[in-house]
């Protein structure tokens, strides 16, 4: 794969084949949430399979694919400007599935973000995803992650409401 990415805090002892599994998910994130890389659905297409699917309705709705993934997350990034994946903290494979847990960190250095002018103000959170690796592309991507956390953090909350 391209890039080095972040550390991995915690994995096990996997076959050379989950490994590569693990790669082609490292790869998809080290993309997917690069500010710089990530051009939207055009710059992780050649890490998915023509079938693949996402699910998280409640962080990302209307995303269907990995690849409407990256294309809401880029806009996420230009406001965002300078999100980065501090860590993968854990990360295992078996067979197929690939289960990664990491932390990220980034401020609201860019763009407004749904009428909110930037606000400067800095975020940490943590996210867990399973994915499914089929042939030596990504299949599937579930995702769990407190948006409204991150939110909160970023001055994006208006009282109990998002903004």
């Amino acid at each position: 794969m391209a890039g080095q990415g972040p550390p991995t805090k915690t994995s096990i002892t996997q076959t050379p084949n989950e490994e590569k599994n693990i790669a082609v998910v490292k790869e998809y994130m080290r993309i997917a949430y690069s500010p710089k890389n990530n051009k939207g659905r055009s710059s992780v297409a050649h890490l998915c399979t023509h079938d693949s699917v996402f699910d998280a309705p409640t962080t990302f709705p209307g995303c269907e694919t990995p690849l409407d993934y990256a294309d809401s997350h880029s806009k996420v990034m230009s406001a965002i400007a300078d999100l980065h994946i501090t860590s993968f903290d854990i990360a295992f494979a078996k067979e197929g599935h690939v289960l990664l847990r990491y932390s990220a960190e980034g401020s609201h250095c860019g763009e407004p973000h749904n009428g909110i002018a930037p606000t400067g103000n800095r975020a940490k959170w943590h996210a867990a995803a399973i994915f499914e690796v089929r042939d030596g592309k990504l299949y599937s991507f579930t995702k769990e992650w407190d948006k409204l956390h991150m939110w909160k953090q970023l001055g994006w909350m208006r009282g109990d409401e998002y903004a």
